[in-house]
């Protein structure tokens, strides 16, 4: 998109020991008042701020971060996820109907207090149709003034059609074809889940569930009510009904899918890309390049994957700005078993700091470490898996990253047959075989080993084969025909939702849970004890995993080493944890949750793409005072693909015909100026004005014959005030005539 000023007027300053500079003059009324400029040193230009906000600093891989900031006067918002962790306050829909479905009512506040000191049982839990938790802070944005939403996973769109359906909403969402399509299964998934809850309790009532009015919230246990409400007690609002199957399809009419590194320009100014971050297949990490700041939004990222294509850092170098808003749970787990952990203090990062060694620091990126520890996690947890299988038991895993369940069944095969074990493995889920097909035909968003296979004609995962063997197999829910007729125990199960409140995973938890030989396989992070909650007692084997969902912190200095960004926004909750030292060329700014940080540019100008035949009729003169040449030029000004550019004019104007100057320079003699007018037939006296700042001071004189009018003398302008056009075109005559002009 273009955006184009025809004749355009333009002073070009030059700064003669740097680069030429340009400033684009507004029109003002003549007949009213006239101001007449005079050029500042480039190098007092102020700074031009970038604003940042974070909505939601997030969670874990499941909750990413959610932030807005706004450059180049565009508002830009980075993700909108939900907290579905705040399902586990609901009951699952029960196996026998009850009387009544809500909370029951205390009869005091003593006694919900005496009852609540106890744990909590599975009877507290509130008994309704599920509401879903939401970026509070967003809702207190303005939708319609938001321009560009960024979406970096399939995780960060699950609240999208939250926000695409407010009335005035217009922004362009940009989102890698990869994660909008997984995106819009995991919703639609998420929509039928819930159906459940609404079949059973039935239409909801309009306004707020009972289960929201304060004496119910009352009652409820901290640990609800902290969830509920938040720890300011504000969250309440960001509370809501789930949206429909017709609010994704709008939803998803409205985005803009992006293939690998494709570039795409925002209102001829932004140039925004998506670089893949290695966390899963499609997910992603943006830069945005404007015409005075560039800027790399740093997600959570995996170096080294073995699914997805790997964290390509290098596409994010040469960044001004680097916003950091990786705060995966796993990366603070290292921290939490050692709290005297700091990375940037060990001996190897302090060499690096040292030697400026980038190529040493690229080593220690790419170290394949990582990697293997989480393919040691893979396989203790098929080892675990086998030894369920042979003792009898059932195994259940209700993990929801796409690419921890393609390398399981990889490995859960090759375990299986290595065990001469004959024990079928199904997938749950209403979208599973849609989801598995799509994994086969994305070979530019897997890792290299991956895209080999594709040369070798071989599938790039293992899930393929295994459903022609007839070894895996996928189902759309626990009541399918074909499913009852296959079905046989034990057996090994994905299902989900990890939350444990939707979906198949609800009834087969309650199947095996008294099974003492059965095991439920969960990902770390997920609070256990709630989650099992309405399960209890459980004789079940229950084995919590983590798995690596972003970058380590002792990789964060050779990152930035890498990168070498001037600016980079740091969460306040990583401060302590990763140091930095006096020498590094890249200064921190640490943000916090609900506060606006400014920004300063490092560019008080931009850049001019000048015609060819434009350029000779630049004439440059110098300034006496300051080492400052100064021309005038008139054409076409547009600013194109982030690119500003002058091109010819359809009017070009006549060189030999005089031109009044458009900027003037020296200082302006009172006295001589007094007699100027004298000789005119203007009559005016000098007194010296007030200045709305201590900083500047103003002269002002004061016009009375033949009419009334006003000069007003400042340092880097004048303003000629004057009752009609003729007088103010005299008075801006005698002025021209004693300042130096252009």
């Amino acid at each position: 998109m273009t955006s184009k000023i025809l004749l355009a007027q333009l002073i070009f300053l030059q700064d003669l020991h740097q680069d030429w500079k340009f400033v684009l003059l507004r029109s003002t009324s003549p007949l009213i008042q006239r101001r007449v400029e005079r050029p500042r040193s480039t190098r007092s230009l102020p700074s031009v701020y970038m604003k940042f906000t974070c909505l939601s600093k997030g969670g874990n891989f499941y909750f990413p971060p959610c932030h807005i900031i706004t450059v180049s006067g565009f508002r830009i918002l980075l993700d909108c996820p939900l907290d579905l962790s705040s399902l586990m306050i609901f009951s699952p829909i029960p196996t026998h109907a009850f009387s009544n479905p809500e909370l029951p009512s205390p009869d005091s506040v003593d006694q919900k207090r005496q009852k609540h000191e106890r744990p909590i049982d599975s009877s507290e839990l509130i008994r309704a149709q599920p509401w879903f938790k939401t970026v509070t802070s967003l809702h207190l944005w303005n939708v319609p003034f938001i321009d560009v939403v960024l979406i970096s996973s399939p995780m960060g769109m699950l609240g999208l059609p939250f926000l695409s359906r407010v009335n005035g909403f217009r922004a362009k969402i940009y989102v890698t074809e990869v994660t909008a399509r997984i995106g819009q299964l995991l919703m639609e998934d998420l929509v039928l889940m819930n159906k459940e809850f609404r079949q059973f309790y039935g239409c909801e009532e309009s306004g707020l569930p009972q289960w929201m009015n304060w004496e119910k919230l009352e009652s409820l246990p901290s640990l609800f009510r902290e969830i509920v409400l938040g720890e300011d007690g504000v969250e309440l609002g960001g509370w809501m009904p789930l949206y429909s199957a017709d609010d994704v399809k709008g939803c998803m009419q409205k985005v803009h899918t992006l293939k690998y590194a494709q570039e795409v320009c925002y209102n001829g100014t932004l140039i925004i890309k998506a670089v893949s971050s290695g966390l899963e297949i499609g997910t992603c990490n943006w830069t945005i390049n404007g015409p005075k700041r560039n800027i790399a939004c740093l997600s959570s990222s995996i170096f080294d994957s073995s699914h997805a294509m790997n964290f390509d850092y290098h596409a994010l170098r040469g960044n001004d700005l680097i916003i950091y808003s990786d705060l995966s749970s796993p990366v603070l787990e290292d921290v939490k078993d050692n709290s005297c952990y700091s990375a940037p203090t060990s001996q190897k990062s302090s060499t690096l700091s040292a030697d400026n060694d980038q190529e040493a620091s690229a080593e220690l990126l790419l170290s394949t470490s990582e990697s293997l520890e989480e393919m040691e996690k893979l396989n203790f947890i098929c080892s675990c898996i086998i030894d369920s299988v042979k003792a009898g038991g059932s195994v259940l895993i209700p993990i929801g990253r796409l690419g921890i369940i393609l390398q399981l069944l990889e490995l859960i095969s090759l375990s299986l047959e290595a065990s001469s074990l004959k024990v079928p493995i199904f997938i749950i889920s209403s979208v599973a075989e849609e989801l598995l097909a799509f994994t086969n035909i994305i070979p530019e968003w897997l890792c290299k080993q991956r895209q080999e296979k594709l040369f070798s004609g071989e599938p790039f995962f293992a899930h393929t084969q295994l459903i022609k063997e007839k070894k895996l197999h996928v189902f759309p829910a626990v009541h399918s025909p074909n499913l009852l007729k296959i079905w046989q125990e034990p057996c090994i199960a994905f299902s989900p939702h990890w939350s444990l409140r939707l979906g198949p995973v609800v009834h087969l938890l309650r199947r095996w849970s008294g099974d003492e030989n059965s095991l439920l396989i969960m990902e770390e992070g997920v609070d256990a004890d709630l989650a099992l909650l309405p399960f209890k007692p459980m004789a079940m084997k229950v084995l919590q995993c983590s798995f690596l969902s972003g970058i380590k912190l002792q990789k964060v200095q050779p990152l930035l080493k890498i990168l070498q960004p001037k600016f980079v926004l740091f969460p306040e909750d990583l401060r302590q944890l990763v140091s930095y030292s006096d020498t590094n060329s890249h200064a921190f700014f640490y943000y916090c949750e609900n506060e606006t940080l400014p920004v300063p540019s490092l560019k008080n100008s931009s850049e001019l793409e000048i015609a060819a035949d434009l350029v000779s009729l630049i004439h440059c003169r110098r300034l006496t005072a300051e080492s400052i040449g100064i021309g005038r030029l008139k054409g076409d000004f547009s600013v194109t693909h982030g690119k500003h550019q002058l091109h010819s004019g359809s009017e070009q104007a006549d060189p030999s015909q005089s031109r009044p100057p458009l900027l003037h320079w020296g200082s302006l003699d009172l006295e001589r100026l007094l007699a100027v007018l004298e000789k005119m037939g203007i009559r005016g006296s000098v007194e010296q004005g007030n200045s709305d700042t201590d900083s500047e001071r103003t002269r002002v004189v004061h016009v009375y014959e033949p009419n009334k009018a006003l000069i007003e003398v400042r340092e880097n302008s004048t303003i000629i005030s004057a009752s009609n056009e003729s007088l103010s075109s005299l008075i801006f005559e005698a002025v021209d005539g004693i300042l130096s002009g252009l």
